[in-house]
């Protein structure tokens, strides 16, 4: 058997050793990664988690496929890794530094594994692992350039010109595109406030919930929270709905308002995101849905004096908490005191306390009224009084 021969075999034996440890490895990527790249600890938990290692794992066994000869290496799920990480902002140094510490952990792996006399197969290892590393690198920059140029597309260029308000017929017509004559307009935003990856993400997310319901005709346009959707204004709301409603913890607030032609959009993409911004629980909602809360907000002359109704109660222990769970209960002070894990008596006194600090009465029907529109801007104003 040739030198060559004989590295080539001892190359296959060396590299055979990493199947059992495929899963160990991923995760060591993971974590490596973690400590390595830049701002790897603000991308989404499923995505570090889950989507990363899943890649890693498919990276190491087409390496192995390669090692012993296998054709067709499949390279297709890393340019579509690097279209998504595209498509939510992710910047292309940090992508590509977390394929070179992955091919780092391999090469440490194999250095590891090998036996006294395989300093020849594992130096024709690490040269394929270089040229290996070296053919996703240049896929994956190509796939990721060619993502940041479709957002700069067409479709991206109409949304945006039909949000502004800025002469979306001339911008359809210079692509080619068709104006829907209505659209419902949405406005996704994420739960808590998330990183601009982060945020996009769950655009993209709400995106491919939408996108069998819409035969295509979507348009998005990313903002820093989130992001706008249109849909064809034909499509019906329950099924949007329906598509939007999860129960993951970090699923978006959306906010839904229509415009009945798209000189109106502009208008509805306003309304869609004040509905996004007071709403406060996942999903698809509407003005009817939070119709209080937007009131109350978009009231500027006067929400600073009505918020300051509260003031009086903020540094009296349990005052404003026995106010928003008497009005969740009812105005039942039985189950309030349950809510509160107190008496019913303890009730009784904090809410006589609150008509003496404050002049307002719980109790009553203009009581109910103002300390509920405060407490509806307690809440907005981020002062969680549970």
């Amino acid at each position: 058997m040739s030198q060559p021969e004989a590295a080539r075999d001892g190359a296959v034996r060396l590299a055979a050793r990493l199947e059992p440890r495929v899963n160990h490895l991923a995760r060591a990527i993971v974590e490596r990664q973690r400590a390595m790249v830049p701002g790897f600890d603000l991308l989404p938990e499923e995505m570090r988690d889950v989507e990363i290692a899943a890649t890693a794992r498919h990276a190491i066994r087409e390496f192995l496929r390669h090692v012993q000869g296998l054709p067709d290496v499949d390279i297709g799920p890393f340019r579509e890794r690097a279209a998504e990480r595209a498509e939510e902002g992710l910047p292309l140094v940090q992508l590509l530094r977390g394929y070179h510490v992955g091919a780092e952990v391999l090469l440490d792996a194999l250095s590891e594994l090998a036996r006294p006399g395989e300093e020849a197969a594992l130096q024709s290892l690490t040269r394929m692992q270089l040229r290996a590393l070296q053919a996703i690198v240049e896929n994956v920059t190509e796939a990721y350039l060619v993502g940041v140029a479709d957002q700069q597309g067409a479709a991206r260029e109409l949304a945006r010109a039909l949000i502004r308000g800025d002469e979306p017929a001339e911008v359809a017509a210079r692509y080619g595109l068709s104006l829907e004559s209505g659209y419902l307009v949405l406005s996704v935003r994420a739960p808590e406030p998330q990183t601009p990856v982060a945020a996009r993400r769950l655009l993209r997310w709400a995106l491919a919930r939408l996108a069998p319901l819409t035969e295509g005709r979507v348009l998005s346009l990313p903002e820093e929270c989130g992001g706008c959707v249109l849909l064809p204004s034909g499509i019906a709301f329950d099924a949007v709905a329906e598509r939007l409603s999860s129960r993951l913890p970090a699923a978006p607030i959306v906010g839904a308002a229509t415009a009945d032609s798209p000189e109106e959009v502009p208008a509805a993409a306003e309304r869609a995101r004040r509905i996004a911004a007071v709403a406060d629980t996942p999903g698809l909602h509407r003005l009817r849905d939070v119709l209080l809360e937007y009131h109350v907000a978009a009231a500027a002359d006067s929400a600073s004096e009505l918020g300051a109704l509260l003031e009086p109660l903020v540094r009296q222990p349990g005052l404003v908490a026995t106010v928003a769970a008497f009005l969740d209960c009812d105005f039942d002070r039985r189950r309030t005191a349950q809510a509160l894990d107190v008496h019913p008596n303890t009730v009784d006194n904090r809410l006589g306390r609150v008509a003496e600090l404050t002049g307002l009465d719980p109790r009553t029907a203009r009581g109910v009224q103002l300390l509920g529109a405060a407490l509806t801007l307690h809440r907005l104003a981020g002062r969680d009084h549970r």
